[in-house]
């Protein structure tokens, strides 16, 4: 039987990509055949950059030797992107309680749409620090 790649998808606004979130690609890489970031549109959320602009940049933050690691800009809904690139796994990093309740209900309906979702818990030295928080503070911020 020939192998099919296991492919899964890393979706977020990720303004601005947060150490965290690397941590969650850098675990999700070394568990799937390939890993797509895919930079989506949160309608709950103002981001600071448009989003192709964002996924420029976080591709250019993804290490070279990350190879099985991609970024792309969507504009839909995640469950379209996986089943049109035949990903079958959504990736979600949680941070506390309160993130995998929203995960866990999201992950329902993904998972009614045919898409399995991995919840992978922060690390706890990584855990504290939300892209909102980020916006705001020193560390990690896109110079324009």
């Amino acid at each position: 039987m020939p192998h099919t790649p296991a492919r899964a998808v890393y979706p977020g606004t990720f303004d601005p990509l947060t150490p965290g979130h690397l941590d969650i690609v850098d675990r999700a890489r070394h568990l799937f055949d390939h890993v797509t970031v895919l930079v989506a549109v949160n309608a709950g959320k103002q981001p600071s950059q448009p989003t192709a602009t964002r996924a420029t940049r976080i591709a250019q933050q993804i290490p070279a030797g990350w190879t099985n690691v991609s970024v792309t800009a969507w504009h839909g809904l995640t469950a379209d992107y996986c089943h049109r690139h035949a990903c079958r796994v959504i990736v979600r990093g949680v941070r506390n309680t309160t993130d995998y309740q929203h995960e866990h209900d999201l992950a329902t309906t993904n998972e009614a749409l045919g898409i399995t979702t991995l919840l992978l818990p922060a690390r706890p030295q990584l855990a504290a620090t939300s892209s909102t928080a980020a916006r705001g503070g020193p560390f990690i911020r896109f110079i324009s």
